[in-house]
């Protein structure tokens, strides 16, 4: 992925107060755990244009866990001459800035999808 597509989450966060909306990509247990206020939730395996709205020209914000689903949504969205961003390090990372989480207890869930260490 290009670096000018990853976003530090901090910039991601400015970006979102001004209006340029975030989609949430990761499972709905992870997402009810805690997530980026305002945020849309489109699991990946569901992610496509017309699931995500946004239109070519647009701007948008991806994110998941740790960046690596987002990451792969940005870049496809990109090629598709959408202004798609990744938080680098995903929710983990905004979560460690000290950013906020909705609900107000949130917390950053493990990936339900991986099999136990």
């Amino acid at each position: 992925m290009s670096a000018e597509r990853e976003i530090e989450p901090k910039r991601a966060a400015e970006m979102i107060r001004n209006g340029t909306p975030a989609i949430d990509v990761r499972d709905s247990d992870e997402y009810e755990a805690g997530h980026i206020e305002g945020a849309r939730h489109v699991p990946f395996d569901r992610l496509s244009g017309e699931s995500a709205g946004v239109e070519a020209g647009g701007q948008v914000i991806f994110y998941c866990r740790t960046g690596d689903r987002s990451s792969t949504a940005a870049a496809a969205f990109a090629e598709s001459g959408v202004d798609a961003h990744n938080i680098a390090g995903g929710l983990e990372a905004w979560a460690e800035e000290g950013l906020p989480l909705e609900p107000e207890d949130g917390q950053v869930a493990e990936r339900s999808g991986l099999p136990p260490a």
